[in-house]
This record gives structure tokens, C-alpha cells and sequence, in this order.
């Protein structure tokens, strides 16, 4: 029994700090286009962030400056969540 109980806890230890460095990204811009279609947000520097499915459109519109909450999955930027900056 004392045998697993060191490995499981060293993979319980390395799992967890793991996790703690998938942070959110900010980001700030002006919004170039939404595509409610596609799913996507572009903004005026050509970044391109990919909304979640059942986003809620705070009333994003071109020229807006925005700030974005983001994850990296894969190659793609993940907005977590978009707020209207004033």
C-alpha cells in the first residue's frame, strides 16, 4: 500500500501545477468584425479569437474597443470573455 501511495501523490502534486499555469490571457483592441456565423472575433491588429459555443453578445460592433479574456487550445485563441472597454 505504501508503494502506490508516493507515486499517487507525486502525480497528484505534478497535476495540479500543471493547472495552475493555464491562466487566462487579457488582451484590449478595437473590434474589426464579428462573424456570429463562424464564431469569431477579429480585431483591428488581424488577431483573430474563436467565441465559445452559447456566447452572449454583450453588443459587440466594428470600432469597439474591446477587452478579451483568452485561452490557447491548439492553435486557436479561445475567448473566454469579451467586455466592452469605455
Amino acid at each position: 500500500m505504501r508503494t502506490l501511495l508516493i507515486p499517487a501523490a507525486a502525480a497528484a502534486i505534478l497535476a495540479t501545477t500543471a493547472f495552475g499555469f493555464a491562466a487566462a490571457t487579457h488582451t484590449s483592441g478595437v473590434v474589426k468584425s464579428i462573424d456570429k456565423h463562424a464564431m469569431t472575433l477579429t480585431l483591428a491588429d488581424g488577431s483573430v479569437y474563436n467565441l465559445k459555443k452559447g456566447f452572449k453578445d454583450p453588443g459587440l460592433k466594428a470600432g469597439e474597443k474591446v477587452q478579451i479574456s483568452w485561452d490557447m487550445s491548439g492553435s486557436k485563441k479561445i475567448a473566454e470573455q469579451v467586455t466592452i472597454s469605455k
